[in-house]
């Protein structure tokens, strides 16, 4: 099956998404084609937090897509379609990944890329803002990241996912976070001068995992 580029999620009532998916079951390329469409905005948000750019996401997405479709007649209609199309999409991106996280594991901090955001720690992030940011994290971190803060899997179950123990988890979701605290003050290597009140307040707002959520999860 080839899948589509470049398409926009297509708005489509709960009753006509279980018709595609009753049509995907079957195979029928058209029902393919529609929900790929109808949840391609949905699916990529997810890829793009786990990817490094727009170009991995989009392999991501259509490996993703394409597992979703082979196993289809797996999907347990009682529960959300989107939900586990989620799973899969997280999967898939964590299978992408799975072979450089050895090496990503031992990679120091002070070698992810600087993302100054300006006067943003004095307003509300909004979505591109934070992505771009998770997406300079190292791989490791971002990874960690996702499956913690934004997707809710616990430190046991993210080392079981990745071949890490717990505490590598819990490591590397501490350095996930300081060094997006370090990338919304917009501080250089050196070190920086101390945070007023208000911006200490707003990066502690910031950095809820709920806040994050709201952000990322769309």
């Amino acid at each position: 099956m080839r899948l589509l580029t470049g398409v926009q999620n297509v708005p489509m009532s709960e009753q006509e998404l279980q018709n595609i998916i009753q049509g995907c079951v079957k195979q029928d390329r058209a029902s393919q084609k529609m929900l790929y469409k109808t949840l391609y905005g949905y699916a990529m948000s997810i890829c793009l937090r786990y990817a490094a750019n727009r170009y991995e996401a989009a392999e991501v997405l259509n490996s993703g897509f394409f597992k979703a479709l082979t196993n289809i007649k797996k999907y347990d209609e009682s529960k959300p379609f989107k939900a586990w199309l989620g799973r899969i999409m997280t999967n898939t991106a964590i299978d992408y990944y799975r072979t450089n996280l050895k090496v990503a594991y031992t990679e120091d901090i002070d070698t992810a890329p600087e993302v100054a955001v300006g006067d943003t720690i004095t307003a509300k992030l909004n979505y591109d803002d934070l992505l771009a940011l998770v997406q300079s994290l190292p791989q490791a971190y971002r990874t960690v990241f996702n499956l913690y803060v934004i997707d809710g899997y616990t430190h046991d179950e993210i080392g079981a996912m990745l071949g890490i123990n717990a505490g590598t988890s819990k490591s590397n979701l501490h350095k996930a976070r300081h060094k997006l605290q370090q990338m919304i003050l917009g501080k250089d290597k050196g070190e920086p001068e101390r945070p007023g009140e208000g911006a200490r307040m707003t990066i502690h707002k910031i950095m809820t995992d709920s806040y994050l959520r709201d952000i990322l999860r769309r």
